[in-house]
């Protein structure tokens, strides 16, 4: 009898702990938090893993992990290995979590022509003015048309390519040591109108045949960043350099305007705001490397001429006529150059 009732006393003290137990379990069954989804975006672009835009998107990469705290990542496709600008901007117009970069020159074939005035040629005179126009309130609307015309939506416009410069076979100082020179320029309409506008002879052509081309005097000379000169050993087989920085070349990264909707106001100011952080990262990077090409090319034996204040003057003033013919020839806005002239002298 005192055993059962032990029994019973036990059962009674512990009852109450079994249920407040199973209520825990039940009530933490019913509200156990969701995780949240990951939002992956696939970037692809042409660089190797070597160049400073690769390297400054490994960076970008860790930044939105970070400051997403890892609601987003970025998978990284160097090389191509995610297939060609036009492809993955085809994926991207349709939906697709996908990022590469452009320029000017490319995105003026989306429908906004005006983008074409950063290839075009003498239109800065340094980096300041570059920038100056990038956070005006003209290029802010440039953007917003690209965005409902295309359906692209610019990230980010900060990441230098470089300044473009002439590799020639003989000495280019002057607009008229052009004339009769065969110049291989890239393939978009914007570079064959400008240089030609200029008084080359201009050859499109892929840059990986350049090299024998030039070797076989089939071409004069090549016009690119330094960087991009030296790294495919051009100074082997043309040896004057005019740093006349003809461009100043910036790189835009750009996704989907229907897959950037899908991001919330949070995750896009992450995205915008770390591509251009890693932008100051890339351009610290290209700088360093620049100075390291120049001095390669003067190892090669390239002989290098800095323009004087008169001659590049001259070289701007050769440019004026493409301008005119602008807005004809590449469907721009009137007074294009004038509006946005001004809006590079501002502070």
């Amino acid at each position: 009898m005192k055993k059962a009732v032990f029994l019973m006393g036990a059962l009674l003290v512990l009852f109450p702990v079994l249920a407040f137990s199973n209520g825990q379990q039940e009530k933490s069954k019913g509200t156990a938090p969701v995780q949240a989804k990951v939002v992956k975006i696939s970037v692809g672009y042409e660089n190797a893993t070597s160049e400073p835009a690769a390297k400054a998107v490994v960076k970008w990469a860790d930044l939105v992990k970070q400051k997403s705290n890892g609601s987003m990542e970025l998978d990284l496709f160097p090389n191509s290995a995610l297939g060609k600008k036009t492809e993955l901007i085809d994926q991207m117009i349709v939906g697709q979590p996908i990022i590469t970069v452009a320029d000017g020159a490319f995105l003026a074939d989306y429908g906004v022509p005006d983008f074409g005035i950063f290839y075009a040629p003498f239109m800065f005179d340094n980096w300041d003015e570059v920038w100056n126009v990038v956070g005006s309130d003209w290029y802010k609307n440039l953007c917003d048309q690209l965005a409902q015309k295309a359906s692209i939506r610019v990230l980010s416009s900060n990441w230098i390519y470089g300044a473009r410069d002439m590799l020639t076979v003989k000495k280019v100082v002057t607009p008229s040591d052009l004339s009769g020179l065969k110049l291989r320029v890239s393939s978009n309409k914007l570079s064959i109108v400008s240089f030609t506008s200029l008084g080359a002879a201009v050859v499109g052509m892929d840059m990986g045949d350049v090299y024998q081309a030039l070797q076989a005097k089939t071409i004069d000379g090549v016009e690119n960043p330094v960087t991009s000169l030296a790294n495919r050993s051009f100074q082997e087989v043309a040896k004057y350099l005019c740093k006349d920085h003809h461009i100043y070349a910036t790189s835009m990264w750009i996704c989907g305007e229907g897959f950037f909707k899908t991001l919330t106001a949070d995750q896009q100011k992450i995205l915008a705001e770390t591509a251009d952080e890693a932008g100051l990262y890339n351009n610290e990077l290209q700088d360093a490397a620049t100075a390291d090409a120049e001095k390669k090319l003067l190892a090669s034996g390239v002989a290098i001429t800095t323009l004087t204040s008169e001659q590049q003057t001259a070289w701007v003033s050769a440019a004026q006529p493409f301008f005119k013919m602008a807005s004809k020839e590449l469907g721009w806005t009137d007074g294009l150059y004038a509006t946005v002239k001004n809006a590079s002298k501002k502070k």
